[in-house]
């Protein structure tokens, strides 16, 4: 635009990231997804099926103790708490709904079997979907499981613009 003056590699300065990041030129191998939540819903580390992947009740550990994958990077955020509410209102309801039209108990009964039997499954249940959802996480690479993305670049964002008006 400027001529011989130099202003086209100046615009490109100002308009062009200062940074960028692209995927790796070769292929990753691809991890075995079913695998990898299986191993987690045995609350076992997705890579290598040995070490505990929580090092409490719902908090994961940030490095397997067996192989020391990193696993600091999963956010499973509230996805477990949603598969457990639907697979125990999957199971509950159909029951709840059976008892009601052939047997019509109480209220005082179906409560004292609807609640516990509720909290109890949900419970039991929280612990290895959130494995499973690491799991899904760490095989397909999703936030900081891939290890072909520079440190201190998230997913999904774009380097900062250097534009001057």
């Amino acid at each position: 635009l400027c001529g011989s003056s130099g202003c086209s590699s100046d615009l490109d300065s100002r308009t062009m990231p200062a940074a960028t990041w692209t995927p790796a030129t070769q292929a990753l191998p691809k991890r075995d997804v079913w695998q990898a939540m299986a191993r987690g819903l045995r609350c076992r580390c997705p890579n290598c099926g040995e070490g505990k992947i929580f090092r409490a009740f719902l908090k994961v550990t940030d490095k397997c103790s067996a192989c020391g994958e990193n696993l600091s990077h999963h956010r499973a955020d509230d996805l477990p708490a949603y598969l457990v509410i639907v697979v125990v209102g999957h199971i509950i309801v159909p029951i709840a709904l059976w008892i009601e039209t052939n047997y019509a108990p109480s209220m005082l009964v179906q409560l004292a079997f609807y609640l516990p039997f509720t909290l109890i499954a949900s419970l039991l249940l929280l612990q290895p979907v959130k494995g499973a959802v690491v799991g899904l996480q760490w095989a397909f690479r999703m936030h900081g499981f891939d290890e072909s993305r520079p440190e201190g670049v998230e997913e999904g964002t774009i380097a900062k613009l250097n534009v001057v008006k």
